[in-house]
């Protein structure tokens, strides 16, 4: 008896055989796969996966800042455009005349404070000064300032009549003959007596030098001194001091202690000259000398100095 008896349903028939021997479709193969497939091929190429990313909230999106790019990331002998400019701005330098203007009056301000400071320097001495003796020395700028202005206005006065005189020639005349008797006493050529001063120096040590003698001429002419006599040698402009104790002399004259000064001019102005701090007398009394200043109504100034005639120097006027 056979295990498998024939059937109807297991006999090998033809179309049996064929579909036994035909072989059997894989699930690729089978109908509706492809549907399934296609779209998972599609959204695997279409969707990358790092294109996927998480929602980010709308109050944490940021902007991000431009990088900084340092100056020192410049190419080798590329200047950045900033300093190129500036660079050319700069250079040539143009002045404008404003910029002229303001340069020299600066200029002129410094020079100015420079020189400011360099007087107040040199009148450093009078620091130390009392207020009596400075109020002194101011008086006797005022005096010297009151003087200038009546100068000036003697020369105006003299310039208004020679314009407005019917006879200018005999104007002109009498205004020559007073002028050349004012430059006669300057000179020493002409006698000359007014108000003024005496003063005595006394030497008992013979420590008097020369130079004493002259600093003490040359406060004289400061403070207004128009004449001056010592031991009867007449002293202008171009005399000198040589020598010291027994052998002083005066333009080559030989004069002896004591030292008697004549001197015509203001006497509130010639005094205070003499005595301020540091001054003519203080510098004698420290050498053991004495100095005696006496004030007077009339002083007489007679020793005379033979005019001298130039050799080289000629009037330029026409």
């Amino acid at each position: 008896m056979s295990e498998n008896p024939e059937t109807p349903e297991n006999r090998e028939t033809p179309e049996n055989r064929e579909d036994s021997e035909r072989p059997e479709p894989s699930e690729a193969g089978k109908p509706g796969s492809e549907k399934r497939e296609t779209p998972e091929v599609v959204r695997a190429e279409a969707v990358k996966p790092e294109a996927v990313r998480p929602e980010t909230p709308a109050e944490e999106v940021r902007v991000p800042e431009a990088p900084e790019v340092p100056v020192a990331a410049a190419p080798a002998g590329a200047e950045p455009s900033g300093r190129r400019r500036l660079f050319s701005a700069l250079w040539p330098p143009r002045v404008t005349r404003a910029q002229l203007v303001v340069a020299l009056l600066l200029f002129v301000l410094g020079l100015g404070l420079a020189i400011q400071v360099s007087s107040t320097s040199e009148n450093s001495a009078l620091r130390g000064a009392r207020q009596e003796d400075l109020v002194r020395i101011l008086d006797e700028l005022d005096d010297r300032t009151q003087r200038l202005e009546d100068e000036k206005a003697r020369l105006e006065k003299q310039r208004t009549e020679l314009e407005s005189s019917s006879d200018q020639a005999e104007e002109a005349r009498k205004q020559t003959q007073e002028k050349e008797r004012q430059l006669g006493i300057l000179a020493g050529s002409v006698a000359a007596e007014g108000p003024g001063i005496t003063l005595t120096v006394g030497d008992p040590t013979g420590a008097v030098e020369s130079d004493m003698l002259l600093d003490a001429i040359q406060e004289l002419r400061a403070a207004g001194a128009e004449a001056i006599q010592v031991n009867g040698v007449r002293v202008v402009a171009d005399s000198y001091f040589t020598g010291s104790g027994d052998d002083m002399r005066i333009d080559g004259t030989k004069v002896a202690a004591p030292y008697v000064f004549k001197v015509i001019g203001k006497p509130e102005d010639l005094e205070p000259a003499l005595n301020i701090p540091g001054g003519v007398v203080q510098t004698l009394e420290k050498e053991q000398a004495t100095a005696t200043v006496e004030r007077s109504a009339k002083i007489v100034v007679d020793a005379l100095r033979p005019a001298k005639r130039p050799d080289y120097a000629q009037s330029s006027s026409q």
